[in-house]
């Protein structure tokens, strides 16, 4: 007999046996992978597509999460995959004229510092800048050093613990479109199956209302037990066919558009996003090995599409290699992402704008709760609820960790930006951003996918500066401490000064041939 992945011994009459995926791009066919993946032996996995449909596309950068599902979910080889899709290396986002105009820091990723006892690093550190005695933050946080020295290596795993070489994090950057096409082959090879159509009807079970099939436009009919909704915006399970609501974010996230074009490379690539605020939002810039990528996310209250573009183009590196494609968007959640037999993932489960490059994460998020949820064919109602609970959860604090960004300013040099500073926030963000100002604490909640380190960063280049600090920290004697933080700035100095730059690594790991 199968054991589910929930534990419930079924028999073979309960299982799932035919899973549909609605929609391709990279969500389509990353859930298409992982299904064949984990669910190939016992149950067909197809996905239905229309090529007609245009893709978005635009998810360029991710998280270090990225990594973990490349390799440990999917099995990709690294050097495969970035050889594959242009890639390129991320060690966190460089955020420009987000405080005011003129300041600039680094979201790094990894740990800052050293943590000492129960006390995290910032706690020591804050004590002394206060007084006017310590680095800025970056400085002792490897990622934040070595970025803007274009210098990069996949850590070491030789390096002894507490190195700053120890369990190095680090990110990707590279080309939406080919990532798509490398999982499909990989899903392709894995069992999945592809049928090209044009849904143009869903058909639904009398009684409960599950979804029994899609019709395509040549009549064929697709049968399934478990529907997976990758169908974009137009959500044409989860939001047309099952009617689930859409919560809208603008009142805290009023960016609603977007312009993308690619342009050539103005140089080496380097090992970081950047995010540069404007007038009405802000510009992405993405290096890829082959091109760069760049957008103007903006609100259409305060600025129209043709001085979005103008503006766009003449912020490039390089020369334009199109013309600038519209995006409109509205950023936000579906009430329910699990509903009946269709789990929505991707655009149509919800959006949130690729400032902290997140969305490729919650389609991998999603996917791997539904392989811990996996139901059988009676669809016990407490697997759909844990899963709209916690990816609920997950939604709000990424878009909390958003919103920081844009509220957290001084800029009052244009409309939009006097609206961000003043606007109310989400309660858990205003209680956060209180905390933190008065004595550095920041408390974690349950599985919120930021951790202390990006919210400490982002706090402080936003400049919110603690009024004080931990009172624990007063007993370590200023000298001590004094000789603690100089080490251990030392120690990422003297790391990131051995590493190659970006390019000699990727020359080396996983140069790719020219488009």
């Amino acid at each position: 007999m199968p054991v589910a992945p929930h534990g419930e011994v079924i028999g073979d009459d309960a299982r799932i046996r035919r899973i549909v995926v609605v929609g391709g791009g990279s969500a389509g066919w990353m859930a298409a992978a992982t299904m064949a993946t984990y669910l190939g032996r016992g149950s067909s996995v197809r996905l239905v597509e229309s090529e007609e449909i245009g893709i978005v596309g635009v998810g360029e950068a991710s998280v270090p999460h990225l990594k973990t599902f490349n390799g440990e979910v999917l099995g990709i080889d690294e050097a495969e995959f970035l050889t594959a899709t242009q890639g390129t290396f991320k060690l966190g986002i460089e955020f420009r004229d987000w405080g005011r105009v003129g300041d600039t820091y680094m979201h790094g990723f990894g740990r800052i510092g050293r943590s000492m006892g129960p006390l995290p690093f910032h706690q020591f550190w804050l004590k002394r800048f206060l007084a006017g005695h310590a680095h800025d933050i970056g400085a002792y946080t490897l990622q934040t050093v070595a970025a803007p020295q274009g210098r990069f290596v996949a850590g070491a795993p030789d390096a002894p613990a507490g190195s700053p070489l120890a369990d190095f994090a680090y990110a990707y950057h590279f080309d939406a479109g080919r990532y798509a096409r490398f999982l499909r082959d990989l899903a392709e090879r894995r069992g999945a199956t592809r049928t090209e159509g044009r849904i143009v009807d869903v058909v639904r079970r009398a009684g409960d209302g599950f979804v029994e099939a899609v019709v395509l436009e040549s009549g064929e009919r697709v049968e399934g037990d478990l529907f997976i909704d990758c169908s974009g915006f137009r959500a044409l399970l989860i939001g047309q066919a099952l009617e689930v609501d859409y919560i809208d974010w603008r009142q805290w996230l009023p960016c609603d558009r977007a312009m993308a074009v690619p342009s050539a490379n103005a140089g080496p690539p380097t090992p970081y996003t950047r995010a540069t605020a404007r007038a009405a939002g802000w510009q992405w810039r993405i290096p890829l090995q082959h091109r760069t990528g760049n957008g103007y996310v903006y609100a259409s209250e305060h600025l129209s599409d043709d001085e979005a573009a103008a503006t766009l183009l003449a912020q490039l590196d390089g020369e334009a290699l199109g013309e600038p494609r519209a995006l409109r968007f509205t950023t936000g959640m579906r009430r329910e992402f699990w509903r009946a037999n269709v789990v929505a993932l991707g655009l149509a489960s919800g959006f949130m704008e690729p400032l902290e490059s997140t969305s490729i994460y919650l389609v991998q998020s999603g996917l791997q709760r539904l392989l811990g949820l996996f139901p059988d064919l009676g669809f016990e109602p407490q697997l759909v609820r844990r899963y709209n609970a916690e990816t609920t959860f997950e939604y709000e604090r990424i878009r909390d960790f958003l919103v920081l960004h844009y509220h957290a300013t001084a800029r009052d040099d244009s409309p939009f930006w006097t609206h961000c500073r003043t606007m109310p926030v989400p309660d858990a963000l205003r209680e956060t951003i209180a905390m933190f100002r008065r004595d550095g604490r920041y408390f974690r909640q349950g599985e919120d996918f930021f951790a202390l380190p990006s919210w400490v960063q982002v706090m402080l280049g936003q400049g919110i500066v603690p009024a004080g600090y931990h009172p624990v920290v007063d007993e370590m004697p200023e000298p001590h401490l004094d000789a603690f933080l100089a080490r251990v700035r030392e120690d990422i100095a003297r790391a990131a000064a051995t590493m190659p730059t970006h390019q000699q690594f990727i020359d080396r790991y996983c140069k790719a041939p020219p488009a």
